[in-house]
């Protein structure tokens, strides 16, 4: 079961459309270049659902001014330019801790949107102003709004994937929709289990998981098991941004056709039971999982 990445795409699309006038005049954008914008994903071929490693490098112009707080808009657009999702984020470290001359790079681990779509697509990017939606002009392939294309790459189908069955100890899936956006993430009991069929080889577990729980002793930690054997420990925090990695040998999966993960929260909280607490949810609470995936 792969989901969506908790990302905005109505604001993506309001970005996307809007002519930025007070940038651009309107007219030829005669602006000085900030700097160039580098995009590359770890692999050209991506299935739908799966993540992928995104690396960022700004390299910015000796003489580029100072920049303040601004956002870094990323768009995944299909063949015919149409908007399939985004990856809006922070960058690392902030814009207002950028300096003329610098090269800014860092590595974001994303999960791909299930969009009915495979096939070429591209990616398009660039940095605004939250307040303004002014956007920043850089040197490149710009499509004549100050967002430019940065990368290309495949999409291919889900099959492509380790399919996981989701078993004990999950509660059902909960779904929140913002505009076209569908964030979807399921809670675990104190333990929680996932199978799939053996590959034989070496993987890597990815879990997308938090705990926005602020009453009681929430989860902060999730151990990952094979029956007793201990793979690791993946931190739990309370807004759910981080990809965490998991590397699994194919001698700690056995010789078996199917493989079970234990995934053990540390903590568990049932919101109704906490005292004071307005919140009628007497589930047993552990983590909320947004993506699991094996790869």
């Amino acid at each position: 079961m792969q989901r969506s990445a908790p990302v905005s795409i109505r604001r993506a699309a309001v970005l996307l459309l809007t002519v930025v006038t007070a940038a651009c005049g309107g007219g030829a954008d005669n602006a000085p270049a900030a700097g160039t914008i580098a995009v590359t994903l770890s692999r050209p071929r991506v299935a739908l659902g799966s993540p992928v490693e995104v690396a960022y490098k700004f390299t910015l112009a000796s003489d580029a001014p100072a920049i303040g707080s601004r956002k870094v808009f990323v768009h995944f657009l299909d063949a015919n330019d149409e908007l399939m999702w985004t990856d809006d984020h922070d960058p690392v470290p902030p814009t207002t801790e950028w300096k003329p001359g610098q090269t800014v790079e860092y590595t974001r681990t994303m999960f791909v949107g299930r969009y009915p779509y495979v096939g070429a697509a591209k990616i398009v990017a660039g940095v605004y102003s939250p307040e303004t939606n002014e956007r920043l002009k850089f040197a490149g392939d710009d499509r004549g709004d100050r967002s430019y294309k940065v990368a290309d790459f495949e999409l291919l189908p889900q099959t492509e994937n380790i399919f996981l069955i989701y078993k004990d100890g999950w509660h059902p899936a909960e779904v929140v929709a913002d505009g076209e956006q569908r964030i979807e993430w399921q809670w675990t009991k104190k333990e929680a289990t996932v199978t799939f069929r053996n590959p034989k080889r070496d993987v890597v577990l990815y879990v997308q998981a938090d705990n926005p729980i602020v009453s009681g002793q929430p989860a902060r930690q999730l151990e990952v098991r094979i029956g007793d054997q201990v793979l690791g420990t993946i931190p739990v925090s309370e807004d759910g941004s981080q990809v965490h990695k998991l590397n699994i040998s194919g001698t700690q999966m056995g010789d078996g056709d199917m493989v079970e993960l234990r995934l053990l929260a540390d903590k568990t909280v049932v919101p109704a039971l906490e005292p004071g607490s307005t919140n009628a949810d007497a589930r047993e609470l552990g983590v909320r999982v947004f993506h699991a995936f094996v790869q």
